[in-house]
């Protein structure tokens, strides 16, 4: 989307809040995105781009229009934004980074429900609580529920027209452990959902309630003189006190809060959040966000606060957050500085940094197992923000002395190690005098249309050796050949090493200790080493007078045979492929025809 198309827009963009949509050409969401104000947030994408990050630059070249939608306030904003990304999955947005499988534990919708672990969620009408990250935990759970209510297991279908019946009348043998026999009139069914309420109440952390149920029907029963019972009701407290004493109390004045601490990098975001209900923590997750062009801090905790409370189906009232955030009614938004809520913070700060400390730890060991090439080649796309990691890449250099014999070279890298077979030398054509843009622009343009037309494997990486006028010539031929966009192109500049980006003015610089910048330079330094050495090969042979010393494998000896059968250079070109076999043999006579092949082209 250029500047014309925005300025053309412009009258029409509304000051109200909304969400707006960058959709490229094929009609696919690239990016969404809320505003406070639509008319001046759109505006920021074209005003002064040398503040802008380079991928916000790309983004807005790749769109090809723009869409919106008005809401009624900045919150409607947040939940239509949130909305439309987790539809559309737009590759330029913030991207919350959690590809684990976590398990639930489901209340079955059925008649006498069932309690069942799971890790799928299935919408179903069942219930759902999780997930847990721990599994450990969520077993811990499993067994009280099963140790405290005698629920039944089977998978028979318990309605009342079959328990009339008397379908299930050979199941009264099995009726053994935690079930009471529903299914045989055992269980009256008010007695049954009574228990899975108190289900309900553990699992969502509301300990107070099922303690006060468990002493009630102790205190029934013993007030009846059934003794037996009453024991059996006053070990199943026994049981549920010793879980709840092993729970995380963290404190009796904070009933059900959502806790969220944050940290960042250069490319994530981290949020730990703590799930506490009646002062106890039930649950606890750390997630990452990867961050795109969004770098907002007070918008990415906003995000993550959406989708976690979301995923563990909160409905606290009140969010404990490191600093202040606009977020929806109805919640309280505390920025603590004292007291419980200041040491549920310094908890969750202490959680997240033992998170980030083991995962350095992991990638540290990931790191070592990695082959030095891999490393490289991973800092490398790191470095540069590229999508794919450069396994194989292509560097381009022009020479010319004093304005004669222009050439260039192409040299080529797989693997961080210089690929010679596939070097490959230029001789400019159709560019007159010394015109180093035009000539990497012929070049380029030869090198790929030539990979195009034979289907050989294109680089990840093409290095122009130069600054932003090379790498403009040579951003025009891969546009040409409609490669823009799909290959990545930098240009490096000699005096201070710094590394550019189409269209971005602003370049790069990579720490000079880096490997990559290394491996940049050195396949730089071998692109110009190649392009001196076929300038000064084509000078020398010049002097000898003829162009056939000009190619590789062809001394003079070779040459003086074939211009004394052939007399010129010419009929050389012209010559069958059989008559150059027989006098000079087939290896010489097919790099005399790759090289003239090359020369039309």
């Amino acid at each position: 989307m250029t500047t014309e198309d925005y300025k053309k827009m412009l009258p029409t963009l509304p000051s109200d809040p909304g969400v707006y949509r960058y959709i490229d050409k094929n009609d696919t969401v690239i990016y969404v995105g809320k505003a406070k104000n639509l008319k001046k947030r759109i505006a920021s994408y074209f005003g002064e781009k040398k503040h802008q990050a380079h991928k916000t630059k790309v983004m807005v070249k790749n769109a090809a229009s723009l869409t919106y939608t008005l809401v009624e306030t900045e919150q409607d904003a947040l939940l239509l934004e949130a909305s439309l990304i987790k539809k559309f999955q737009p590759r330029y947005n913030v991207m919350l980074k959690d590809g684990k499988t976590y398990s639930y534990l489901m209340i079955k919708k059925e008649r006498f429900p069932r309690v069942i672990m799971t890790r799928r969620v299935i919408k179903d009408g069942s219930l759902y609580f999780g997930p847990y990250t721990s599994k450990h935990r969520a077993n811990v759970l499993f067994d009280l529920v099963k140790k405290l209510f005698q629920l039944r297991t089977c998978n028979l279908n318990l309605s009342s027209s079959n328990i009339e019946k008397g379908k299930f009348k050979v199941c009264l043998e099995y009726h053994i452990g935690n079930c009471k026999g529903p299914c045989v009139g055992h269980q009256e069914e008010i007695d049954y959902n009574r228990k899975i309420d108190q289900v309900k109440n553990i699992l969502k952390g509301n300990f107070k309630a099922a303690r006060e149920f468990i002493n009630a029907e102790m205190m029934f029963y013993a007030e009846k003189m059934e003794y037996e019972k009453a024991e059996e009701w006053k070990n199943k407290l026994d049981i549920f006190q010793d879980y709840q004493s092993k729970s995380a109390v963290v404190s009796v004045t904070i009933s059900d809060v959502d806790v969220f601490y944050f940290e960042e990098d250069d490319r994530k975001a981290y949020i730990n959040y703590l799930k506490v209900i009646n002062g106890s923590i039930i649950n606890t997750s750390d997630i990452e966000l990867e961050k795109n062009l969004n770098t907002d801090r007070e918008y990415l905790l906003s995000y993550a606060i959406l989708e976690l409370r979301e995923k563990y189906n909160s409905i606290a009232p009140e969010i404990i957050v490191p600093f202040n955030i606009d977020y929806l009614d109805d919640v309280s938004v505390t920025v603590p500085k004292i007291g419980d809520k200041k040491k549920l913070m310094d908890l969750a700060e202490k959680n997240l940094k033992y998170a980030l400390f083991q995962k350095k730890k992991q990638e540290l060991n990931k790191i070592k197992k990695k082959t030095p090439t891999e490393r490289i080649l991973k800092t490398m796309q790191s470095d540069l923000n590229m999508d794919e990691v450069p396994f194989h890449i292509e560097c381009f250099d022009n020479s010319n002395i004093q304005g004669t014999n222009p050439t260039a070279s192409c040299v080529v890298f797989k693997n961080a190690k210089p690929a010679k077979r596939d070097y490959r030398h230029f001789k400019i054509k159709t560019v007159v005098g010394p015109d180093d843009f035009a000539s990497m622009e012929e070049v380029v343009y030869r090198r790929y249309r030539r990979l195009l037309e034979e289907k050989q494997p294109l680089p990840q990486l093409i290095v122009i050796d130069g600054g932003k006028g090379q790498l403009s010539s040579a951003v025009k031929s891969l546009k040409k050949l409609d490669l823009f966009g799909k290959i990545t192109i930098v240009g490096i500049a000699k005096r201070l090493e710094e590394i550019f980006f189409p269209g971005d003015s602003v370049p790069l610089y990579i720490n000079k200790k880096s490997e990559s910048l290394k491996i940049i330079q050195q396949i730089r330094n071998e692109a110009h080493r190649f392009a001196i050495t076929l300038h000064r090969n084509i000078r020398s042979k010049e002097a000898l007078g003829t162009e056939l010393t000009n190619i590789d494998g062809i001394g003079d000896k070779t040459a003086t045979k074939l211009l004394t059968h052939f007399k010129s250079v010419k009929k050389v070109k012209e010559a069958k492929g059989e008559e150059l076999v027989k006098l000079v043999g087939l290896k010489v006579a097919k790099r005399l025809k790759d090289y003239f092949k090359e020369e039309e082209e």
